[in-house]
């Protein structure tokens, strides 16, 4: 009855023997071949195309002294390719001085077996490093796995949080008398002043790659709090009474009570939700302490609401609204200079003006159209006709 090595000899290791005489050849491959599926190669030309070529060999028996290309040189090429360097070499030599094997090893070797040779320690160390490949194979496998896993995972959890706050962005631009691109700039403004900022010393630890793509994916939901506004302030065409704008003014508040609500449904706090919070809740206070919810002042900010302050305010003066006209770039740089220090963290002013030119291209790529204008024009008309 065949064991199942004899069975399946497709699933012997392949060991790959280089050596320019013949007679070795013949004399390895002899000991080899009732264990190991046995490749010869007489050059190292023909060594390193074979090894190159799949299957490739699991491990190499390699002569050192061979005319043309002698087995260091194979050895440093083996290693230098990422296709061959992790195939195990060991080298199979009659070059026995100890500096001879100290460099076969410095240039990747395995294992050094100087001629003549004793069969049984070529098949211990033959079958020693197969084992110690096989194991490294399986890690390096595993690893793969592991890591394909991870991006995986990743793209799955970035996709929640696109999915989530695009949802919730979408909701509030429902009922927002705004329209859907000034959502769509104002995420263009933070990031750029973002970058903009992520090398100043004030900003550098706090400004990451990583922190500044979750701003621009939180920024949409800074004014989700409208959703709890009535209908009579939120689409009111014109200028707020003051006890109107009281009610206007829980916006924040009921922004911030809204991602909370979702974290508590998704039953744990969640990481990308607190830039959102941040941004919802804070981007009314004011650089000096007159803003509000809270009345908080200068650092006490956070600094994600302190970008979107700018950008929100920015957004305002120049966009065209059913009740006023947009201002000129010039006249709402103007207002955010004379906001320095009092309305705005002042490096993040001295930010925007380093980059108007960028803010002026967001603005125009992303300008609202003369037919979403009169559209929200048309609603606010029917909707106070009704009431």
């Amino acid at each position: 009855m065949k064991t199942d090595d004899e069975a399946r000899p497709l699933d012997k290791p392949t060991v790959l023997v280089v050596d320019d005489t013949a007679e070795n050849l013949t004399l390895m491959s002899f000991l080899l071949k009732d264990l190991y599926k046995v490749k010869v190669a007489n050059s190292g030309e023909k060594a390193l195309r074979i090894a190159q070529h799949q299957p490739q060999p699991d491990l190499i028996l390699l002569d050192i002294m061979m005319p043309e290309m002698d087995g260091y040189e194979v050895c440093r090429r083996l290693r230098q390719e990422a296709t061959t360097r992790d195939i195990p070499i060991i080298f199979l030599t009659a070059k026995a001085s100890v500096e001879d094997e100290e460099f076969g090893l410095k240039l990747g070797a395995v294992d050094y077996i100087t001629k003549p040779i004793s069969p049984p320690v070529v098949l211990a160390r033959v079958k020693t490093h197969l084992n110690l490949k096989a194991s490294a194979d399986f890690l390096r496998s595993k690893s793969d796995f592991l890591e394909q896993e991870v991006a995986k995972r990743t793209r799955e959890v970035n996709a929640i949080q696109d999915v989530t706050i695009l949802a919730m962005a979408s909701l509030a631009e429902t009922r927002d008398n705004e329209t859907g691109n000034h959502i769509r700039r104002t995420q263009h403004y933070v990031k750029a002043l973002a970058n903009a900022l992520k090398n100043h010393p004030r900003f550098a630890a706090h400004l990451d790659d990583n922190t500044i793509t979750m701003l621009f994916k939180s920024a949409p939901l800074h004014d989700i709090g409208k959703v709890g506004i009535p209908d009579r302030i939120l689409l009111k065409p014109g200028r707020f009474e003051p006890a109107e704008f009281e009610i206007m003014k829980r916006h924040p508040e009921l922004g911030l009570n809204a991602i909370e609500h979702a974290e508590k449904a998704l039953g744990t706090s969640v990481d990308f939700l607190k830039l959102a919070k941040e941004i919802a809740y804070c981007h009314h206070e004011k650089w000096d302490g007159s803003g509000y919810p809270q009345g908080l002042a200068g650092e006490a900010i956070p600094l994600s609401a302190r970008l979107m302050a700018l950008a929100d305010v920015y957004d305002a003066l120049i966009s065209r609204r059913v009740y006023k006209e947009g201002m000129s770039h010039e006249k709402a740089a103007a207002i955010i200079a004379e906001g320095r220090g009092s309305h705005f963290d002042p490096d993040v002013v001295d930010a925007f003006f380093a980059i108007e030119a960028r803010f002026i291209a967001i603005a125009q790529q992303y300008a609202d159209s003369h037919e979403a204008l009169q559209a929200k024009a048309d609603e606010q008309a029917v909707f106070h006709t009704q009431s």
